[in-house]
């Protein structure tokens, strides 16, 4: 029998065992476990002895809460009342009482700065700790004034556009030595990445924030330079937003920046414009004979996520002129196990492509070379997961490449939607050749079950066996069965636009109503 000595944690000259080395644990009461406090985190408790208000703290009242029974402490410009955690804290009430009524960032970091303080003292968060005012000559005083009411606190009545000031976001700011975050109230449950959009370039930051049908738009001139590798953490369920961006220079900053056009404004999202960005094209690969996989590399100061069923749109300067063309975005692969390839540099984005020898735009981007830049909108689109979260049955109808948005939706469906029964995809082309992903979809109907796909092809060879013609009532009656007579059904459908309008009649022909049928159209 080997004897193999049992790895060291933490590992040798980690920060942990540094920081474990200057500090012991001390004996916790019966009942003062971690999971105690797990607990009482959880049983609705004020722990903050606020009742679930949040506040600015100014210096001198942190300093004033600066005994066992009474402690709050600062952490990273937020303020936690740590009072009930004494006797929780496996290094005792000592340790906590050293930045009691004080910044303890620094000590944090020195000890357990691997430790995740906000999920363990969320409950116990008081608020944000508030800027010290900076004197200013009396002429710039008015100045900072505007500039405070258009960089902080609620929206001014005259940016909200078609809905109530009670659901318009609101903002803030704070800093620390290195850092800046701007945090978003958006007032809504549910929020996720996906809803966030946002650009740092030229010291100009965007972000804008999706909220159902509305957009709220950060528009901003940052007054000093940030680093490029922004942070953006989404609270679901307190639809808070916050931005974290690194300073270059680690000098305080006396305003977040100049406000831009239609910063703070909160408008219906048709209205308010696409917005592009450079994106780098980093590889270019065969489908088939008239299609690509194009890879495109977002900027580095980029978060930006294409939701499943929505598409963005390409911009290019051909002859002159500023062609727009849109697109859906896929995944790289249809193996719902596959983890796309990472970039180094930041997040990818992938478009199929079909190259049209006649085509201007096609062409242009068929003739870009791998390093060459591309502008790529804001995603849109009407599809929601929502739609299909309950499905029983869900019927993809597609044309061509109109099968591109069904590609991000299969991969999605196939790994989240437990409620499934069938996913039928009939999926019309003229040639064998002309199928996209074919061996990937004949392996993905092997691999699931639910899964089935059949394809009719209008210009089959002689040795074609399968099913031959065009979109047609008989074929999708025959094709298109429920699982049961009742069952919650949706049907998708992609392609030009005489397709869809005859797949949509047809459909309705059959006994669909129009909430079980969505078009993806752009």
């Amino acid at each position: 029998m080997l004897n193999v000595p049992a790895a060291a944690f933490p590992a040798p000259g980690s920060q942990q065992r540094a920081a474990r080395g200057g500090r012991s644990k001390v004996p916790l009461k019966p009942g003062r476990s971690l999971m105690d406090w797990i607990r009482l985190t959880k049983s609705g408790k004020d722990l903050t002895g606020l009742k679930g208000r949040l506040i600015e703290v100014t210096e001198e009242e942190l300093a004033k809460h600066n005994k066992t029974d009474d402690c709050w402490i600062c952490i990273r410009g937020l303020v936690y009342n740590v009072t009930p955690y004494m006797e929780y804290h496996p290094g005792g009430e000592g340790e906590l009482m050293k930045a009691a009524g004080a910044d303890g960032t620094d000590l944090f970091d020195q000890v357990h700065r691997w430790v995740n303080y906000e999920s363990m003292l969320k409950e116990c968060l008081v608020g944000r700790m508030a800027l010290k005012p900076i004197a200013l000559p009396k002429e710039s005083t008015s100045a900072l004034s505007e500039e405070k009411k258009c960089l902080n606190g609620m929206l001014p009545e005259s940016k909200i556009v078609g809905t109530s000031k009670s659901l318009a976001p609101s903002y803030d700011w704070f800093q620390t030595d290195c850092s800046v975050t701007v945090v978003v109230y958006t007032k809504q449950k549910g929020m996720n990445s996906e809803m966030v959009i946002l650009d740092y370039e030229d010291s100009r930051l965007r972000g804008e924030i999706i909220i159902r049908d509305y957009s709220y738009l950060l528009n901003i001139e940052l007054s000093n330079a940030v680093q490029e590798d922004i942070a953006v953490h989404v609270a679901e369920k307190v639809g808070k937003v916050e931005i974290v961006l690194k300073k270059i220079d680690n000098i305080p900053w006396k305003k977040l920046g100049q406000p831009l056009e239609s910063h703070n404004s909160f408008i219906k999202r048709t209205d308010q414009g696409l917005y592009y960005r450079k994106c780098k094209l980093i590889s270019k690969t065969d489908v088939t004979h008239d299609t690509k996989l194009f890879c495109l590399l977002l900027p580095q100061s980029t978060h930006f996520q294409v939701p499943v069923g929505q598409h963005v749109y390409l911009k290019q300067i051909v002859t002159g002129k500023e062609i727009v063309k849109p697109y859906t975005p896929v995944s790289c692969s249809l193996q719902t196990h596959f983890k796309e390839p990472s970039c180094h540099d930041g997040a990818c984005l992938f478009l199929m492509i079909k190259i049209y020898p006649s085509g201007l735009f096609s062409s242009e981007l068929d003739r870009l070379q791998i390093g060459d830049y591309i502008y790529v909108s804001n995603p849109e689109g009407s599809f929601q997961k929502s739609q299909v979260q309950t499905l029983e049955d869900l019927f993809l109808l597609a044309a061509g490449t109109g099968f591109t948005p069904m590609i991000k939706l299969l991969n999605y469906v196939l790994t989240n939607v437990n409620s499934l029964w069938t996913v039928k995809l009939m999926f019309f082309n003229k040639t064998e050749d002309d199928i996209l992903w074919r061996d990937q979809l004949e392996q993905l109907i092997l691999q699931d079950k639910r899964f089935e796909a059949q394809f009719i092809l209008s210009e089959p060879s002689k040795e074609w066996n399968g099913k031959r013609g065009k979109i047609s009532s008989s074929l999708l009656s025959e094709f298109f069965k429920r699982s049961k007579q009742d069952s919650k059904v949706l049907i998708c459908i992609c392609g030009s636009a005489p397709f869809t309008e005859q797949g949509e009649r047809f459909l309705k022909d059959l006994g669909y109503c129009k909430e079980e049928i969505h078009s993806f159209t752009a």
